[in-house]
């Protein structure tokens, strides 16, 4: 590591090796390559006369790229493309005539650029199936555990455990369908030339139209696409930019939702991230248990969130057929973007695999709570034994405000519960009090609801999609 020079933390700290490979020049000037390869072979199997000894030559050099050399081009090209055009060319001789033969920049950089995409996609869609996987796990677990539910971060209606982090799996369900369906449908560019009119290919092919629609087809099939974007200027509508970085944006959203909230319960007790053995929680003070992953999700996820307002922008000013303002912060934005999520993601997987939950803390709160929630059970369970509702209302009234005076006066514990039991208005229900007071009653059709939407919507697409869930699984070093 060069530690007098500026190291990207997400590629030096956070991301994966296999994100970071993604976006690396090699992998990048690799496709290069491999795009001048292929239009080669198309051209010459659509009539051009290109040989099989110059095709080998270019079969020969996808990888061996000196990137020394390249650097000396650009210095006097001030082209990045033509730098690496004239390298390769340099490797192949009898194949530097037709390099590039009709193209133009844009055929290399946008469809890579589109490759590098569709296969960082891919990446994350392994690992956000890993993830439902993970999240559905512990959702049946914990299906049917009282929690106190929360409105305004003011105690509320109970819940589930499991009901609360099913609402976390489905932001991450539409995540991974908006996911899935973008890598289906991405376009290609593929072959459009300078100003997007096909122009070089026409003349190419001595005007015939239909010799350019086949290469366009056979160079994105070559390369793993089965569509081709219909129009374009000299680049693809940076629109796709725009929509891949938004649902990247939505799994920050989705990703530090949950991780504020795993915040906020250990703040509670009630539940915290794993805690290696040997962990140090604070340099000043021993004793803590920082949820510093869940942290780490929420600072990489706010600036997640922030990406598509950048290509929003190289969109809108996108003048005419194309400018080159969109290149230098595309370069930036698109790789970052990935880097970002990728891992976003690794770090919730890790959070998720090992979850701890505190259950007495849990009933300790609902304890704590239940008796104000539960006096409309007692005072209809009372009402039906024959007590009159007003005056029951009235003593339920009166008790109520005694005991939180106490609880927030004195800091006593909450005995309303012990109040109404003993008052003679609520005698015909006393020997119904636990029952009444059971914290699963209060949780309607939470555990339900859960394995409904386990069973009708999760299992399903993970019994589908086993191979992608295996690609995803990862260790992460935090």
């Amino acid at each position: 590591m060069d530690t007098n020079s500026y190291c990207n933390p997400l590629g030096d700290r956070y991301a994966d090796a296999a994100m970071s490979r993604i976006w690396s020049p090699q992998y990048k000037h690799s496709t290069w390559r491999r795009l001048w390869l292929t239009l080669a072979r198309c051209e010459k199997e659509l009539g051009l006369e290109i040989t099989e000894e110059q095709i080998g030559e270019l079969a020969a050099h996808l990888d061996d790229i000196d990137f020394d050399r390249v650097a000396e081009y650009e210095k006097s090209l001030r082209h990045d493309v033509m730098s690496h055009i004239r390298t390769l060319a340099e490797l192949c001789p009898h194949a530097a005539p037709i390099i590039h033969l009709g193209a133009t920049s844009c055929f290399v950089t946008d469809n890579t650029e589109l490759i590098q995409m569709r296969e960082a996609m891919k990446l994350l869609r392994g690992k956000l199936l890993k993830l439902i996987s993970q999240l559905a796990d512990f959702c049946d677990r914990y299906k049917d555990l009282p929690v106190l539910g929360f409105t305004h971060l003011q105690p509320a209606q109970l819940t589930t455990l499991g009901k609360r982090f099913a609402l976390y799996l489905q932001d991450f369900l539409f995540d991974f369908q908006r996911l899935d369906r973008e890598i289906a449908e991405l376009p290609f560019r593929s072959v459009k030339g300078t100003t997007g009119t096909q122009a070089s290919f026409l003349e190419l092919f001595d005007g015939d139209h239909a010799k350019c629609r086949e290469l366009e087809r056979r160079v994105a099939e070559e390369m793993g696409f089965r569509r081709v974007v219909a129009l374009s200027g000299q680049t693809y509508t940076r629109k796709i930019d725009y929509f891949v970085l938004s649902i990247l944006s939505g799994i920050g959203q989705s990703a530090s939702k949950i991780a504020t909230d795993i915040r906020l319960m250990a703040h509670m007790k009630e539940l915290e991230e794993p805690f290696g053995a040997k962990q140090v929680g604070s340099s000043a003070m021993a004793y803590k248990r920082n949820p510093m992953r869940s942290e780490r999700i929420t600072s990489l996820g706010r600036y997640l969130m922030t990406l598509p307002l950048n290509p929003a922008f190289t969109t809108a000013t996108q003048w005419f057929e194309r400018t080159l303002d969109d290149s230098a912060n595309r370069r930036i934005v698109l790789a970052e973007g990935f880097l970002a999520a990728d891992a976003v993601l690794s770090i919730l997987l890790n959070v998720t695999s090992g979850l701890q939950v505190w259950e007495k803390v849990i009933a300790r709160h609902i304890k704590a709570e239940l008796p104000f929630m539960a006096t409309e059970n007692l005072l209809m369970a009372a009402v039906k034994k024959g007590g009159d509702r007003q005056e029951l209302h009235e003593v339920i009234r009166s008790h109520s405000m005694e005991s939180s005076r106490k609880v927030k006066a004195e800091g006593l514990d909450n005995d309303l519960l012990e109040r109404l039991k003993k008052d003679p208005a609520f005698a015909s229900i006393a020997d119904e009090f636990d029952s009444l007071l059971d914290p699963h009653t209060f949780v309607g059709r939470a555990p339900r609801q859960v394995e409904n939407f386990l069973d009708e919507e999760i299992r399903p697409l993970l019994d589908a999609r086993r191979a992608d869930i295996a690609a995803g699984a990862k260790e992460l070093n935090v």
